[in-house]
């Protein structure tokens, strides 16, 4: 009886350790498997460059494959004077340019990768816990800045001039001068706890009120990964591709560049149709682009894909950004359409699974119309 009673609790002992391990949460194998890397300081040197900039290269509306319209012509046709004029497609803007040193001799190449970043300057990143140098220079004829959206920054950092206790240190760069501006990478930087592993900020010139220095062509982004979900390079990981997408109708009429380009492409302009006139410089664009004149938005079935979206500008950009085709995933909802406000930033994730060439467009009626279209495609 003894013997029996031992066996029956040794028995039941070995049943309650096998439950209780059993019953132990085995490690996530996408945490404990992901390499994790030392905070580092990541340092770019980024310059201000006067360019020529084309919204529609190709001379046609690509998005609708054929040749423009009359409707079209408003924003790409060049009429140098008569009753209406305008200045086309052509203007005068600058850029934020990425070079290899602080000579700024040297401007770096753009990777295949980000080709469809069209006028956005290069893309800043950083895991959380890294610091960055931006080593900046203004090599334009207008005064400028750099104002990052997310990151941590002093008021010698901030890159925009206010009444706000100090000598405005950074945040008026004079053509030719160069200005050092420290950032941080902090927790709250990051994405939170129901975001993907990186979100997206933006930074741009922040010099006037207007941000005539903005809509000069000054925009870029910035990618900061959840502290250990960054690889070394500060890519977020277990994504195959990334594409950052502006929309904004880049109102030329605020632009510091307008005097010269109307002195450039209609030479004695006596502006006969202030409003046509004025209304023909209203590009609505994905970065920068007009009417599917936006290349590079290229991916496969099945990858992971992250689509970093940004709006900036002014209380006609209410933007509505919809893929055709394929769905995507925010804050946790399947959608095809983001909702998208001056300075607001979004994350989405995309995994393709119907291939093709597919239109990505605001939603918004008259923004599609006047030319805010792009085409994706998916082999």
């Amino acid at each position: 009886m003894k013997k029996f009673i031992f066996t029956f609790h040794s028995i039941i002992l070995l049943l309650s350790v096998s439950l209780i391990n059993g019953c132990k949460k085995e490690p996530d194998p996408e945490v404990t498997t992901a390499p994790t890397f030392e905070s580092k300081t990541r340092v770019y040197y980024i310059a201000a460059e006067e360019v020529l900039w084309d919204y529609a290269p190709a001379n046609s509306n690509v998005f609708m494959g054929m040749p423009y319209d009359a409707a079209d012509s408003v924003f790409t046709v060049n009429l140098p004077s008569g009753p209406t004029t305008r200045i086309g497609s052509l203007y005068k803007k600058a850029r934020y340019i990425e070079y290899t040193d602080s000579t700024f001799t040297t401007s770096k190449n753009i990777a295949p990768e980000w080709e469809h970043l069209g006028i956005l300057g290069p893309v800043i990143r950083a895991n959380v816990g890294d610091s960055v140098l931006v080593y900046f220079k203004n090599n334009t004829s207008i005064n400028v800045s750099l104002h990052v959206h997310g990151l941590l920054y002093d008021a010698a950092s901030e890159g925009s001039p206010y009444n706000n206790g100090t000598n405005g240190d950074g945040s008026n760069i004079a053509q030719g001068a160069t200005w050092l501006y420290k950032y941080y990478a902090r927790e709250t930087g990051g994405p939170g706890p129901n975001q993907p592993s990186s979100v997206v900020w933006v930074y741009h010139s922040h010099v006037y009120m207007d941000e005539s220095d903005m809509y000069s062509g000054l925009v870029g982004a910035i990618i900061i990964n959840k502290r250990g979900l960054g690889d070394e390079n500060a890519k977020p990981i277990g994504i195959d591709r990334e594409f950052i997408t502006l929309f904004l109708v880049w109102n030329e009429n605020a632009s510091l560049y307008l005097t010269e380009n109307t002195d450039t492409y209609c030479p004695g302009f006596t502006n006969p149709n202030p409003e046509d006139f004025e209304e023909s410089n209203l590009k609505h664009a994905i970065n920068g682009r007009l009417m599917g004149n936006l290349t590079g938005l290229e991916m496969n079935v099945g990858e992971k894909t992250r689509w970093y979206v940004i709006g900036l500008g002014n209380e006609v950009d209410l933007h509505t950004p919809h893929w055709h085709g394929n769905v995507g995933t925010v804050d946790g909802q399947n959608t095809d359409v983001l909702e998208l406000l001056p300075a607001t930033m979004i994350t989405a994730d995309m995994t393709p699974d119907n291939p093709g060439v597919w239109a990505y467009h605001c939603h918004v009626s008259d923004h599609m119309a006047a030319g805010m279209t792009a085409l994706y495609t998916v082999h």
